[in-house]
């Protein structure tokens, strides 16, 4: 399978890389000043982009359009990531590539659904709407980005398939707002609203301070939470006061270390992630 991709930033780049790990070739096209994500984060744009045919064209001039056109006619998908104005702009609406490319199946990232598809945005935004952030701390993560990459790709996948068993080409549209809104369900059906099981109203699951630093404790079931109030030395029934005072006498990699000798749900929090732990 040969994809195309016109997408910059990240949820686009990261769908293509994921596409390129399951076997795609990847024609990554760029604007002529590049993606500016290698100028955000050098080394996760490189790590993004291997392997992929990387092209910088200027889609606003005939001869770049006539590059792209090539390109298409050899693929089987095309990735985008702009809004259906300015892609119509550059005669790349949907109704347009169905004709020139009928056999072309399309997936377009776009930040709100209809009808606020023209409207601007980015993760932070469409987490804020979420009700995903916890002010003023930025998020470490960017959950809309990265959860609609992989609706793109199963969006993409599905296409392919219905492709291949006689369905005829088709295009789906991934918004990343909805994306970030299927990611806050546990907190709209309260799961992991404040004081709730998950947000801080059960003592086994929550983060504690520990000598030198935090552990996460996620001892939700109730054999996990017997053996940790057992192996901490309390009763059934002891709470987070409790748990707390026991925690705070050791240090981290001392608490991972024991909570692996009894099957326990319990790691250090870190500030970054290991190096070299990558997907």
């Amino acid at each position: 399978m040969q994809a195309v991709t016109l997408a910059v930033n990240v949820p686009g780049p990261v769908a293509a890389a994921r596409l390129r790990q399951l076997g795609a070739s990847v024609v990554k096209v760029e604007p002529p000043a590049g993606d500016p994500l290698e100028r955000f984060c050098p080394s996760w744009y490189a790590a993004l982009s291997a392997g992929q045919k990387v092209l910088r064209l200027d889609l606003k001039s005939p001869e770049g359009r006539r590059e792209l056109g090539r390109h298409l006619a050899a693929s089987d998908l095309l990735l985008t990531a702009s809004r259906p104005a300015a892609l119509e702009r550059l005669g790349l609406g949907p109704g347009t590539l169905l004709r020139e490319h009928p056999h072309l199946c399309q997936v377009a990232i776009v930040g709100h659904p209809q009808p606020r598809e023209e409207e601007p945005g980015h993760d932070l935004t469409y987490l804020a709407e979420a009700g995903l952030l916890s002010p003023p701390e930025p998020p470490r993560t960017l959950l809309a980005d990265l959860a609609g990459a992989e609706r793109a790709v199963v969006a993409a996948l599905g296409l392919l398939l219905r492709r291949e068993r006689g369905g005829g080409t088709g295009r789906e549209v991934v918004s990343l707002a909805q994306a970030a809104s299927a990611f806050a369900e546990p907190l709209r059906h309260g799961l992991t609203a404040p004081g709730s099981v998950l947000g801080g109203g059960f003592p086994g699951y929550g983060l504690y301070r520990a000598a030198d630093g935090w552990v996460a404790v996620a001892t939700l079931e109730e054999h996990f939470m017997k053996r940790l109030l057992a192996g901490l030395g309390l009763p059934e029934g002891a709470g987070a006061e409790e748990i707390s005072a026991r925690l705070s006498r050791r240090g981290c990699r001392e608490w991972e270390a024991w909570a692996r000798e009894r099957d326990l749900p319990l790691v250090a929090v870190r500030e970054a992630p290991p190096r070299g732990e990558e997907e």
